[in-house]
């Protein structure tokens, strides 16, 4: 049964304040929550869950020691910030990271400027996840991490996927040899360019792309070419992200 206090915990974590106050973000639905399971590093503060979900799952849980509360699924309906509640929901802990500057000297890493979709950044996560990219950095102004919308577009990527939020100046201060490759309209064709597989790949927003005080901290600005027959102004930026990495990351 879920109790007053537990409701109202869990409504406040869909704001972004109140994450942030808390430390704390949801992940929901059954495949999230397996997925879930599976990263040991990740702290479940707490479950609820249907009884079908929890009879299923009995052993797996018991082991984690786990906090766990059943509830009726006109609850879960309740606290739930998708459209259709899918059995079960866990309220995590974020993790408390310290932020890596190393990394991009040994491996491609991402830094997303100002991208503000949660469905792009989830999936960019996702294709991270994927290519092996094990950091992606975040300007300021870049969605929530842990908003809801964000955690399901990445379908588990964002346990396995370290996330900072900082600035594309304080990584080149803290990596001056470090290359930064950059996404622009007229850069060099990823197709016929020879460029690093290490360092820093900065996709820009969705409609404005890379903001104009971070074009100077560029070492390399590369395109993917358009059709010459394609009349499309852009690629979404999930979907260059990904050919990017394709391409850059390639045997």
């Amino acid at each position: 049964m879920l109790s007053q206090n537990q409701s109202k915990h869990i409504r406040t974590l869909h704001s972004k304040k109140f994450r942030e106050e808390h430390g704390q973000f949801l992940v929901e639905g059954d495949k999230m929550v397996q997925e879930l399971l599976e990263e040991n590093h990740l702290e479940i503060v707490h479950l609820y869950a249907v009884k079908e979900w929890l009879t299923i799952h009995h052993k797996r849980l018991t082991k984690r020691n786990i906090p766990l509360t059943e509830i009726l699924p006109a609850e879960l309906e309740r606290i739930s910030t998708l459209v259709t509640p899918n059995q079960v929901l866990a309220v995590v802990r974020i993790p408390a990271v310290h932020i890596n500057n190393q990394l991009p000297e040994q491996h491609m890493c991402l830094f997303l400027d100002g991208i503000q979709d949660p469905g792009n950044m989830g999936t960019i996560l996702r294709i991270a996840d994927w290519f092996g990219i094990p950091a992606v950095y975040c300007g300021p102004d870049c969605a929530d991490i842990y908003s809801s919308k964000v955690v399901q577009a990445s379908m588990g990527a964002i346990f396995r996927v370290f996330c900072w939020k900082t600035t594309l100046d304080s990584l080149c201060k803290a990596l001056p040899e470090v290359p930064v490759l950059g996404a622009v309209m007229d850069g060099a064709s990823v197709f016929e360019h020879k460029v690093p597989s290490h360092g820093l790949l900065v996709i820009g927003n969705e409609g404005n792309g890379i903001k104009p005080e971070n074009l100077p901290l560029l070492t390399h600005s590369i395109s993917i070419p358009r059709h010459p027959n394609s009349r499309a102004e852009s690629l979404n930026a999930a979907v260059a992200t990904g050919i990017l990495a394709a391409m850059i990351l390639r045997p």
